[in-house]
């Protein structure tokens, strides 16, 4: 299983870090993802889901 949103389909970005001498690197922007319980097409399953989908009510999660 990827760490990306089964909603909206967020994923980790790369980009550069940058040092005071704008020397580069890589590095990696990771979303902030939950592994939540959720339903999804009728049945409860773990998926992983970001936090703007959790607070905007886009995944309805079960208890």
């Amino acid at each position: 299983m990827a760490f990306k949103c089964i909603v909206c389909g967020k994923k980790t970005k790369s980009g550069h870090r940058v040092s005071h001498s704008n020397r580069k690197s890589n590095r990696k922007f990771k979303p902030n993802l939950q592994k939540i319980r959720i339903v999804l097409d009728g049945k409860t399953s773990y998926n992983y889901v970001c936090t703007k989908c959790i607070k905007s009510n886009r995944v309805k999660k079960t208890i």
